[in-house]
């Protein structure tokens, strides 16, 4: 056969070939972004789990499989995160509970937020399904309290009973919810609501401890003449006190403790002291030492300048002192011709104390059914956020039995006139990163998922009331310092966060994330820009005392929001890169990666380069 008769078979084959390469990518041409995953950027409701179902799937899962892995498993970090959480947990349980007296009538005080506090965090680490949770007293729970204060007041009842009786009425709405698996409808919450929400929590505590614009606490507040602590100090000194010397040392030490935190923590990667061990002590008690430290050089090297304390009981007994024998009036308050109280309010709220308006029992479902909302979506948000996918957690979650054992506790601490506790996020932020460990580029490695620190720092809580006198060693503005060092630590951990920063950093610098790498910078910019507006509505409302009352339910349109509006505007696959879970994140860039390895190589056509050569020694040759 002749070289040319052997060169039009080759091109024949080589033109069916082309048509075949072609006809490959055209397909892979077709397939799109979305493509790509299946449902890129959806979100579906779980199958529900009918007639009680859910809660045993939830204890067996998490309590009965778990339980004595997570009750055996102290070591040193037991310690160091036992200790940090107790001082995470005491300063705010104290200023709530001074908050609480003057919000109800002093019917609810610091005594009965300690108790609280403390029964009900053993109570939750030792029988409670997702034991990462911290539960304590919130803004928004506080603002509910009050209305049904004021509401008790308008129809002449008294408060205890009729704050009972709603406490009943929720058990029975969080009963009904876990019984019949309504939970899941929290879960439809993505990373777009979570870092709304954790921002919004965060921000609080770092404005709180630095000087809020909305309260009247924080460092810098100290340089207000007008401020309460200096009122006591002047009535209680005279000329001889000086308020600028006060503010100035105050400022100083609440900074120095945040700086010590983390010079502290910083230890832990450098090459200082002999070993790694002596490192990670200092990474793990980083909070108690600098606590313990600048408390102790406060009244050494300046014994003689007034500082604010931490406003504690004076002794454990009921906040409501009685003027008369039927103690329905405050001592001093109410009486102040009365020369000293005839006793303390009973523990137990007398639920046929109506006075006469038995209808109150009825009306106590409506204040409830908010009280149920608000518990539902306080907890849901935060237990979300901590049993994230992307932390890591491996002994599963329980939505149900927890809601459950949340309005039972509630149920008690109504029936006792303590305050209702739900989920706390800066404490269960703190303690999950508290318990996680990283490689140096902060990716997880594992967490130490326990009950112990929880058991013991609410021991420690309890065991407070028995040495009163003491915590107000510790000045407020070192605790001031432990709460900045909560939110600073916590904020880096928000992807909200991080990409509004991205605002104001030079795009080719920045950061790594599958969004900067497979996605339009303008379009990354203007999720966050979304995010941003949700955000601010629900500051706003928070921070507007005539509205806050509504503040949780600001944060659950964000889910709607995130389901229904931001699909309009974005691509599916968009949504995933931002809002995804990281193993979707990562199958879809797995498959693109594919996608576009067999489009390069389809592109090189080697078939083609081979004959191009064929056809010039052909060619050559004829000429």
């Amino acid at each position: 056969m002749s070289p040319k008769a052997v060169n039009r078979i080759i091109k024949a084959s080589r033109n069916e070939k082309d048509i075949e390469d072609q006809r490959e990518k055209v397909n892979l041409t077709a397939r799109s972004n979305n493509d790509l995953v299946p449902n890129a950027g959806k979100v579906y409701l779980d199958t529900a789990q009918s007639w009680g179902k859910g809660l045993v799937a939830d204890v067996k899962r998490t309590v009965g499989t778990h339980w004595v892995e997570e009750m055996t498993n102290f070591n040193q970090k037991t310690i160091s995160v036992s200790l940090l959480m107790f001082i995470t947990v005491i300063a705010p349980t104290l200023t709530f509970g001074a908050v609480y007296g003057t919000s109800t009538g002093f019917n609810i005080g610091a005594v009965e937020t300690i108790l609280a506090t403390a029964w009900a965090g053993i109570f939750f680490s030792i029988f409670s399904g997702m034991p990462m949770v911290i539960v304590g007293s919130t803004g928004p729970v506080l603002i509910m309290t009050t209305v049904i204060y004021d509401m008790s007041n308008s129809m002449d009842v008294p408060f205890l009973p009729f704050y009972a009786w709603v406490s009943v009425w929720t058990f029975v709405y969080t009963t009904v919810t876990a019984f019949f698996d309504l939970t899941r409808f929290v879960k439809l919450a993505t990373r777009f609501t979570d870092d709304i929400f954790a921002l919004l929590i965060v921000s609080i505590f770092i404005l709180n401890a630095i000087g809020s614009p909305f309260g009247q606490g924080g460092l810098l507040r100290y340089l207000d003449p007008s401020h309460i602590s200096h009122g006591d100090y002047e009535e209680e000194l005279g000329l001889e006190y000086n308020y600028l010397k006060t503010a100035i040392l105050s400022i100083l030490i609440g900074l120095a403790t945040t700086a010590t935190i983390f010079f502290l923590r910083g230890l832990k990667t450098s090459p200082y002291f002999c070993n790694q061990t002596a490192r990670d002590s200092c990474n793990d008690f980083s909070v108690t030492l600098a606590v313990a430290l600048w408390a102790v050089l406060k009244h050494i090297a300046f014994p003689t300048v007034e500082m604010e304390e931490l406003n504690v009981p004076d002794a454990f007994a009921p906040t409501f002192t009685c003027c008369t024998a039927d103690c329905t009036t405050y001592w001093p308050d109410d009486c102040s011709e009365v020369v000293d109280s005839v006793g303390t309010r009973n523990w137990f709220a007398d639920l046929s104390d109506l006075n006469g308006k038995d209808y109150a029992i009825a009306i106590a479902a409506g204040p409830a059914l908010l009280s149920f909302i608000l518990f539902y979506l306080d907890n849901g948000i935060t237990w979300h956020l901590i049993y994230s996918p992307r932390n890591k957690l491996q002994h599963g979650d329980s939505y149900n039995w927890d809601l459950f054992l949340n309005g039972f506790c509630n149920l008690i601490n109504g029936l006792l006139g303590l305050p209702w506790l739900v989920a706390t996020t800066v404490p269960c932020i703190v303690h999950l990163n508290n318990l996680t460990e990283k490689d140096k580029d902060g990716n997880v490695l594992s967490v130490q998922e326990t009950r112990l620190t929880g058991l013991i720092s609410h021991l420690l809580v309890g065991l407070s009331l028995l040495f009163l006198p003491v915590m107000k060693l510790i000045p407020m503005p070192v605790l001031l310092g432990v709460f900045l060092f909560m939110g600073l630590s916590s904020i880096t951990r928000i992807d909200f966060w991080n990409r509004f920063l991205l605002f104001f950093q030079q795009p080719s610098l920045y950061q790594k994330e599958p969004f900067t790498e497979y996605m339009k910078a303008r379009r990354y910019h203007m999720y966050t820009v979304f995010q941003i507006l949700f955000f601010a509505g629900v500051f706003v409302v928070q921070n507007t005392k005539a509205i806050a009352i509504v503040f949780p339910f600001m944060t659950l349109m964000c889910i709607p929001g995130r389901l229904w509006l931001l699909p309009k505007i974005f691509e599916g696959w968009e949504l995933l890169l931002l809002d995804g879970e990281e193993d979707e994140i990562q199958e879809w860039i797995d498959e693109k990666e594919r996608i576009t390895t067999e489009r390069t190589v389809a592109d090189m056509d080697p078939m083609n380069a081979a004959i191009s050569v064929d056809d010039g020694s052909d060619n050559e040759s004829s000429q």
